[in-house]
């Protein structure tokens, strides 16, 4: 079996994800749990990190990078920010070290927008971009990381020129569950990304996103007056807010931008479906595999074998 070198662990709000890296590339063990940030920072950044590395066994001479909310001011050792305009590559050189551990722990910088019209941060999805895109991209292309808070990056020949957030996620859990919406919605499961409503949601509101709010109410009027199902009203609010979020982030966008979705699971066929039906050309890189690329470049960057 190849010897461990380095050990990378994408830290959330939520979310705990943890890998142990061979020096062949290869993946030696693997840990995920809730323990997130938020979690963390009650228990204690330290002592989460080290059940999960005493569990794979981890030797004490094998260093961590780390990226994510551990990094924020309110996580374990606050990462700071590397203004945009940037190179991807910045990411690999702004690692900050967590003071007072036996082994060496690096946290990677977010990305921040400073731009007083369009401020906007990001931390995680910055190591995703790193992954899926490499520090040596050519041309112009945007990247969609979706979730709570969707992130959509523009980056031409390797620097990212500007990203925006949507509250997607948010959005519509809060729309689901806390208006007049939530009635029409009451017995659905998740959306559904071949529900017909869904693709037609998407479309209107690409189309005509200044109408969407009148058209997130259809799903109500629509099943009083037409008997739109809950599962229908439901792909209806879902296909509204991405069908908005995909408008805005590409209204600036050439036409002919190539669009680099970084997703996996259920959100990841809701995008593609998406994007078919927008005739948007696109590719698909899996979120975990990005991030832990973006990770890997990192560690090599700081430990080079």
């Amino acid at each position: 079996m190849t010897n461990p070198v380095y050990v990378a662990v994408d830290w959330g709000t939520s979310s705990f994800r943890l890998w142990l890296i061979g020096r062949d590339g290869s993946i030696l063990g693997e840990r995920r749990s809730g323990e997130g940030m938020t979690t963390a920072a009650k228990t204690g950044f330290a002592d989460v990190l080290a059940s999960h590395l005493a569990a794979l066994s981890v030797p004490q001479n094998v260093p961590v990078i780390a990226c994510g909310m551990v990094g924020a001011k309110q996580g374990w050792v606050e990462a700071g920010y590397i203004d945009v305009p940037a190179s991807i590559s910045s990411i690999l050189t702004g690692a900050v070290s967590v003071p007072g551990q036996s082994r060496d722990v690096r946290i990677l910088p977010g990305l921040a927008q400073r731009d007083k019209a369009s401020p906007d941060v990001m931390r995680g999805e910055e190591t995703q971009l790193l992954g899926a895109l490499g520090s040596d991209s050519r041309g112009l292309q945007a990247v969609c990381m979706p979730g709570t808070h969707s992130k959509w990056v523009h980056v031409q020949d390797g620097e990212v020129i500007g990203f925006s957030t949507f509250m997607t996620g948010e959005l519509f859990d809060a729309i689901s569950k806390h208006t007049i919406l939530s009635h029409a919605v009451a017995s659905a499961e998740e959306a559904q990304a071949d529900n017909p409503a869904f693709r037609a949601a998407v479309s209107a509101a690409f189309r005509q996103p200044a109408m969407a709010s009148n058209l997130l109410f259809t799903a109500r009027s629509g099943q009083l007056l037409h008997g739109l199902t809950a599962a229908g009203a439901q792909a209806r609010i879902s296909g509204t807010l991405i069908g908005l979020e995909i408008a805005g982030a590409l209204f600036d966008a050439p036409n002919d931008t190539p669009v680099t979705l970084v997703a996996s699971g259920r959100l990841q066929g809701l995008y593609e479906v998406a994007f078919k039906f927008l005739s948007l050309k696109y590719t698909v890189i899996d979120a975990d595999t990005a991030v832990r690329r973006g990770l890997s470049a990192a560690a090599e960057a700081i430990w080079p074998n």
